[in-house]
């Protein structure tokens, strides 16, 4: 008899060394590879199929807590509580304070109920149990969730597996406040890469907006310098021309009649330099007539055509809408542009005149000059195959008296009175370019009706 009771009291003993190494195994292989999980719904999963599921537990519910900390959720189970694999058909929910797990979530301490049906707080389920143990999943002294498991005898638990389980909700906990952790930590960053980025944006905007007015600023004080100076100039002028008209009726000796000719050429010149002053200025005295752009494009075009090698090329649209501006200065203006064309495409090359109708509106109004405002224009494009232009060269393109060719051949305002003649008529003109690929201007005129 006494070596039978020895025998039991030994194969106890080696199936309790059996079933805690088992354990350990257990705990040991999580400890290795709860760290390389990387979302709180794959944590909950693994505890609940990998962990509690290999330490002899019949079922495993694992429940997740709301921030308020007011309902439990399922959100992961093991055993005959999930027929459903790794997925769950209408998860039960629990508010802190009900049954045996809300109970638990609520005090923040595991609890064991030896025998349900004599405790009034068991919630029968589909499949009744007799014994029942919670354990609650604790970060930073706030429940954020629970781990329940059920058993159909009674008595089933005891301290072992409580704390078994405890030490589960421990290291689940640990990983928990790691991933959220990151996941406060990505939010930041995310957060400050937003909050540079718009704050970058404000910076160039504000250097965009205080470069617009520093320009607008000079262009206005040297706009009026010139329109002041391009009247009393013109005066001067008038006199001048006047005088060589008078001097040139009396004049016999032929190297007399030469030389007033080179003084009225000179005159010539000084007026068309007034007239470009003035356009840059805005001030200049533009005739409004209705006129059909494409008539005006192509008569320019005849006029022009003799500074190429080949004609220039057209294409125009039949339906343009019409415009109201001056047409003299409109082809004052292409002249000034199939000029630089020319200079620009000194290994020859193809100049082409369009036009069509182009429709701004509000959401599209950022691809355009910011000079213009909603509604219809007719668009003129000049664009020639030349060497292209930097942008620098570009930044500076409508300053006046700024020019890339000699000064003693230039005055350096043809594209400044271009730029003054289009916002005197209520349009604008912007301009496409980069070395080696050629230049396009646009010349945007608002319609007639607008």
């Amino acid at each position: 008899m006494v070596n039978k009771l020895h025998s039991n009291i030994e194969k106890d003993n080696e199936e309790q060394s059996i079933r805690r190494a088992a354990t350990l195994r257990t705990l040991n292989t999580f400890a290795v590879d709860v760290m390389s999980i990387r979302s709180v719904e794959d944590l909950f999963w693994y505890v609940a199929q990998n962990v509690v599921g290999q330490l002899g537990f019949v079922d495993c519910v694992i429940y997740e807590a709301d921030e308020a900390e007011k309902m439990l959720t399922q959100v992961a189970a093991w055993g005959e509580k999930n027929p459903f694999g790794r997925s769950i058909d209408n998860p039960l929910q629990i508010a802190f304070g009900e049954g045996i797990t809300g109970r638990a979530a609520q005090s923040a301490e595991a609890i064991i109920i030896d025998d349900l049906l004599a405790n009034q707080n068991y919630i029968p389920d589909t499949r009744p149990a007799r014994s029942e143990i919670c354990v609650p999943i604790i970060m930073r002294g706030r429940v954020v969730g629970a781990i329940d498991s059920e058993h159909p005898d009674v008595e089933a638990f005891g301290e072992t597996e409580a704390e078994i389980l405890t030490t589960v909700a421990a290291m689940t906990s640990a990983r928990l406040e790691l991933l959220f952790e990151a996941d406060r930590s990505q939010s930041r960053y995310v957060e400050l890469v937003q909050s540079h980025a718009q704050l970058t944006k404000e910076v160039m905007n504000r250097k965009a907006l205080e470069t617009e007015l520093f320009k607008a600023r000079k262009l206005e004080a040297i706009g009026r310098l010139t329109g002041g100076f391009a009247h009393g100039f013109n005066n001067l002028l008038t006199v001048i021309s006047g005088n060589l008209e008078l001097i040139d009726d009396m004049a016999l000796d032929p190297d007399m009649r030469s030389c007033l000719g080179d003084a009225r050429d000179a005159a010539h010149r000084g007026e068309q330099l007034i007239r470009d002053m003035l356009a840059f200025s805005q001030k200049m005295r533009l005739k409004s007539e209705l006129f059909d752009l494409n008539e005006v494009v192509r008569r320019t075009s005849r006029q022009n055509g003799h500074a190429f090698e080949r004609a220039i090329k057209l294409d125009l649209a039949t339906d343009l809408w019409a415009v109201r501006s001056d047409s003299s200065a409109l082809e004052i203006a292409l002249t000034n542009l199939i000029m630089n064309a020319k200079e620009a495409m000194i290994d020859g090359g193809d100049l082409t005149i369009r036009t069509q109708n182009q429709l701004i509106t509000q959401d599209n109004r950022r691809d355009f000059s910011s000079d213009l405002k909603p509604g219809r224009y007719a668009l003129v494009s000049v664009q020639d195959e030349g060497a292209g232009m930097t942008p620098d060269t570009l930044q500076r393109l409508f300053d006046p008296f700024f020019t890339t060719k000699c000064q003693s051949e230039n005055s350096g305002l043809g594209l400044s009175m271009v730029q003054g003649f289009m916002k005197q008529s209520g349009g604008a003109v912007t301009t496409q370019s980069a070395p080696g690929q050629g230049t396009t201007f646009h010349l945007y005129f608002p319609t007639a009706e607008d």
